[in-house]
């Protein structure tokens, strides 16, 4: 049976929607076997950066020797790329075994995303992985992945995001992220807010959880050659080129050497070339990803305020006449933080509607700008919103294509010349 097919079952359990809690998977994982508990996991959880630390870790592990996988969501273009062990996605035909397998012992109201979750533990103990890089949905405490036992979790950047499931604020939001936490395990966080950095702190005062802090226990700066140099718990290295390109990955490629460091002093080795080859020699797509041509492309699946900040710093690396914004959105996001820091520096703004539910049409976002006294022109589709900029594009000018993962997917599929179906979850 192919893949195509098995996911098409799978997908039918998308009109359960988003359901916070981890009964339903616990439920699976026992049906299978509790296949989690036959690897260790790191969690990796936050609002931003957490692919990116999650892909500098797993290469650190892979480069150290260990048989090492990574689940991550969603997917850009192809559902296979949630399993990569070692770095690789795991092969179609295989993976469409395991999903058939896992369906068929499903609780009937088991979510997308609780199977997938459960999915992934299922492949990686069948393919005898040692240690498993685990990233969050949205949550923490009730995401699915937090069925996964971990030794460890590293806390991304919290910013407001998806409060309808997490919270109204940003102490609510860190409340549960930060609820993953398992007693006595160590955390490694990135620099926060006040209120979520004390948030975390309460949590692991009351776990006995080791603590580490980005800008206090490590930290990572760029230097005058534009590589980076880290300065850690245990040791300092210098002259890092992170393979994930970006100024705003300096902090994510810090969390993951981190994380390293306190894996090698609790007994897992790892030396300090397989920590620098590691973060030189990671990949993950559609972050600051650059597609050569006349004009180039940038692709950056920023989707929300944070997010959008940490692009215009990016930006400053990217020289070029003028910029062209192809942008698209989800309905339920807020414009306005989105969009304020890029608006400004944006010479013409291309609108296009994703390929994908809940999707803000181009014109509605067409309008939204003209209302901040911007021109911009309404295109339709992604395909077609590029198209319209490299009409308009001179020599020296780059199009930057931001907005949502989904309309980086969609842009990587058409790349590809692959047909694409955009997922949440």
């Amino acid at each position: 049976m192919s893949l195509a097919v098995v996911l098409e079952k799978l997908y039918t359990r998308r009109r359960f929607g988003i359901k916070p809690g981890v009964d339903r998977v616990r439920v699976l994982l026992a049906r299978l076997g509790n296949p989690e508990k036959r690897f260790r996991s790191i969690h990796v959880v936050g609002t931003n950066g957490k692919g990116s630390t999650s892909a500098f870790l797993s290469s650190i592990l892979k480069h150290a020797g260990y048989n090492t996988a990574q689940f991550s969501s969603p997917h850009l273009v192809r559902f296979t790329e949630r399993f990569k062990i070692n770095g690789t996605e795991y092969p179609a035909e295989k993976l469409a075994e395991r999903l058939d397998t896992v369906l068929s012992v499903a609780p009937d109201d088991a979510t997308f995303f609780e199977i997938t979750t459960a999915l992934a533990a299922y492949v990686f103990s069948e393919e005898g992985v040692e240690i498993a890089v685990i990233e969050a949905g949205m949550g923490g405490r009730s995401d699915a992945t937090a069925a996964i036992p971990a030794e460890m979790t590293i806390i991304t950047p919290v910013a407001m995001d998806h409060a309808e499931y997490l919270g109204a604020t940003l102490t609510d939001i860190a409340r549960e992220k930060a609820g993953i936490i398992e007693p006595g395990t160590s955390v490694i966080s990135a620099g926060q807010e006040n209120s979520v950095l004390s948030v975390i702190k309460q949590q692991c005062q009351l776990g006995g959880n080791p603590l580490r802090i980005c800008g206090k226990d490590f930290s990572a700066e760029w230097n005058s050659e534009r590589t980076l140099d880290y300065f850690g718990i245990l040791n300092d290295i210098s002259g890092i080129v992170p393979g994930i390109p970006g100024r705003y990955q300096g902090q994510n490629a810090a969390l993951a050497i981190a994380a390293a460091e306190v894996l090698d002093s609790h007994g897992t080795a790892i030396s300090g070339i397989a920590k620098g080859k590691g973060i030189a020699c990671s990949h993950w797509p559609g972050r600051m990803e650059l597609i050569a041509g006349e004009p180039p492309l940038l692709l950056d699946g920023a989707h929300n305020p944070a997010g959008a900040l940490a692009l215009v710093e990016a930006l400053s690396d990217y020289p070029r006449k003028r910029l062209f914004l192809v942008t698209g959105v989800c309905s339920d996001k807020d414009m306005e933080q989105i969009y304020a820091p890029l608006i400004t520096m944006a010479d013409r703004i291309y609108t296009v509607t994703p390929n994908v539910e809940r999707a803000l049409k181009d014109s509605e976002l067409a309008d939204f700008f003209s209302g901040k006294g911007q021109i911009s022109q309404a295109c339709g589709t992604v395909v077609d919103g590029i198209r319209s900029a490299r009409a308009d594009a001179e020599t020296g000018d780059l199009i930057l294509v931001c907005g949502s993962l989904f309309v980086v997917g969609e842009v990587k599929a058409w790349l590809e010349n692959v047909n694409y179906t955009g997922i949440r979850g």
